[in-house]
C-alpha cells in the first residue's frame, strides 16, 4: 500500500528530512508531497483537522498520522542507508520519545521559516 508523507517544503529541515527519506529511507512505496506547494492537499488536510501548520502528515489508505505520530510511524518503517536517517529513525521510532522531541522540531521549523519570511501556516502568505 502507498505511504504518503506530506511535509512543509518551506522549512529547510523538513525538506531535507523528506528528501532523504524519499531517497534513502528504505521505506517501500513512500511518496513525498510538498504540502506548502500543494494547495489542494492542504485544503483536504485542513478539512480532516490535520493542518500542516501543526506538523507533517503520513497517510496510508484510510489511516492518517499527524505531527510526532507521523514521524514515529515513518521512523518505524525505515530501513535507512543514510547514517543520519538511521540515527533519527532510532530516536523517533518510539512514540513517547517522538512526542517529547517534536516540540523542539516545531520550534526549529518556526525559526527557519521566520528567517525565510514564511508563515508557520502555509495558508498564510508571510510571517508577521
Amino acid at each position: 500500500m502507498l505511504l504518503t508523507l506530506i511535509y512543509d517544503g518551506g522549512c529547510p529541515f523538513c525538506r531535507e528530512f523528506a528528501l532523504r527519506s524519499e531517497l534513502q529511507a528504505g521505506a517501500p512505496n513512500l511518496r513525498i508531497v510538498d504540502g506548502r506547494a500543494d494547495h489542494k492537499i492542504r485544503r483536504e488536510l485542513n478539512a480532516l483537522g490535520l493542518p500542516l501548520r501543526n506538523g507533517a502528515v503520513l497517510i496510508e489508505g484510510k489511516q492518517k498520522w499527524h505531527g510526532s505520530e507521523a514521524i514515529a510511524e515513518l521512523s518505524r518503517r525505515m530501513n535507512p542507508s543514510d547514517p543520519l536517517l538511521g540515527l533519527l529513525a532510532k530516536l523517533f521510532s518510539d512514540n513517547q520519545r517522538s512526542a517529547l522531541a517534536y516540540p523542539a522540531l516545531l520550534a526549529a521549523r518556526r525559526l527557519a521559516l521566520a528567517t525565510r519570511g514564511l508563515s508557520v501556516d502555509p495558508d498564510q502568505a508571510r510571517s508577521r
